[in-house]
């Protein structure tokens, strides 16, 4: 015990003990504390290496920071000799040794410096902020996204979904957590407490968010559900503070209206639905009454397209705006021949069907930007979803009611007009 408590003293230490930093235009202290963390063989140096250049990297100014991703871009990528070296040694040998040279050889440097960096209390929450930084500098200069896939690659494996705690959040919540879903909600405003107390505390309002054991205290996704009785057509009629509160066993509908993404350093690391799906289950046993698990969910990009084919609304007129949406998420596609409407790709790539569309569903001047108010119910209906995959892989198409392709068909017909007009 004596010799575990001398040990545990000594890294608190070594940890904790004040470091001076050295900076210069080029960032070479830090690139020289990368290069000494690579070589350290023992745990204790490792840890302590880790924690000065993570207390350096805060410290770094914007250009710091610049100068430190090109030198983990440039300076600690592939050593592409000894690729090839080892590539062809096991092309003409595939032994274990081979191989294994070959599997070292295909790594940067970088990779194992990020793996070696995780070490300190408190080290995951620091990198995923250092990739929201990364990905900031990635607009000015592109050729770092190199860095990025490797980020990704990393974490990927740090938070895949057996790693995810699901936790329910209620008023009664920590008042940091709550903080922060005020804080991170991306999809409608939360503006006061009064308005996160209606969110969280009526029988008929539940919000879970996944947590990794790293980040104990940091949601990395969050989503808010409404119980209802049928589904609503509108998010006012959700977010009203003079609504009758729903005996949660009378509901048979649940509505997800928000779901929002907490870590722009996770970008790219897919959570919304493993969270889904889990909610479906707890709510499934919870309360077997209900049996619509449905969105209702908000068509941002929807405005951006008629601006780009010259389609007037009319000043939004309902009827139009259905028709046109209609058509946009059906009919609508990117490069990649996917879905072009970013809400309606993540949805529908999950197996979801398009279930119906409303026009004045969101008057916030969000939404009235985004779609001229029009939102969209996404229903999950488990024993379609396998079918709907199907199709949207290997015949592009997108599941939808029935009344949905009646409104897309007209949608059709005046994007027709219009083309003939210009």
């Amino acid at each position: 015990m004596a010799r575990t408590s001398y040990l545990g003293d000594m890294l608190s230490t070594l940890l904790e003990r004040p470091r001076r930093l050295l900076k210069g235009p080029g960032n070479g202290s830090l690139d020289r504390l990368c290069e000494a963390l690579l070589e350290e063989q023992t745990e204790v140096s490792n840890l302590a290496s880790a924690a000065d250049i993570l207390n350096c990297y805060a410290e770094l100014d914007a250009e710091g920071k610049v100068a430190f991703f090109r030198h983990l871009n440039d300076g600690l990528d592939v050593d592409t000799d000894e690729l090839l070296a080892a590539a062809k040694a096991y092309a003409a040998d595939t032994s274990p040794q081979n191989y294994h040279r070959l599997a070292r050889a295909t790594e940067p440097k970088r990779y194992e410096l990020l793996r070696r960096l995780n070490q300190p209390p408190g080290a995951t929450a620091v990198l995923v902020r250092m990739r929201a930084d990364l990905r900031a500098q990635m607009r000015e200069d592109p050729d770092l996204a190199r860095t990025d896939t490797d980020f990704k690659l990393m974490f990927r494996a740090w938070f895949n979904r057996g790693f995810l705690v699901m936790r329910q959040i209620t008023w009664d919540s920590p008042a940091s957590i709550l903080e922060k879903i005020i804080a991170y909600e991306a999809v409608h405003e939360i503006e006061t407490w009064d308005e996160l107390r209606r969110r969280l505390h009526p029988g008929d309002r539940r919000c879970f968010a996944f947590f990794h054991p790293a980040m104990p205290d940091e949601p990395l996704i969050f989503v808010e559900v409404a119980l209802a009785k049928g589904v609503p057509s509108s998010i006012q009629d959700v977010l009203t503070d003079k609504r009758e509160v729903l005996d949660a066993s009378a509901a048979d509908s649940a509505v997800f209206y928000s779901i929002s993404n907490c870590q722009k350093g996770l970008t790219g690391i897919s959570f919304g639905n493993s969270l889904i799906k889990q909610v479906v289950r707890d709510l499934s046993m919870e309360l077997p009454g209900i049996s619509n698990f449905v969105t209702l969910s908000p068509i941002p990009k929807l405005c951006h397209w008629l601006d780009s084919c010259g389609i007037s609304t009319k000043n939004g007129d309902p009827a139009v705006v259905r028709k046109l949406a209609a058509y946009y998420l059906t009919q609508v596609r990117n490069d990649a021949q996917e879905p072009f409407d970013p809400v309606a790709r993540f949805h529908l790539q999950n197996g979801a069907q398009i279930r119906a569309i409303h026009a004045d569903a969101d008057l916030s001047a969000n939404g009235l930007a985004q779609s001229f108010g029009a939102m969209v119910n996404y229903a999950y209906e488990f024993k379609a979803i396998t079918e709907n995959l199907r199709l949207l892989s290997a015949k592009k198409k997108v599941a939808a009611s029935n009344p949905v392709r009646a409104l897309a068909r007209q949608g059709a017909q005046i994007q027709k007009n219009n083309r003939k007009a210009d």
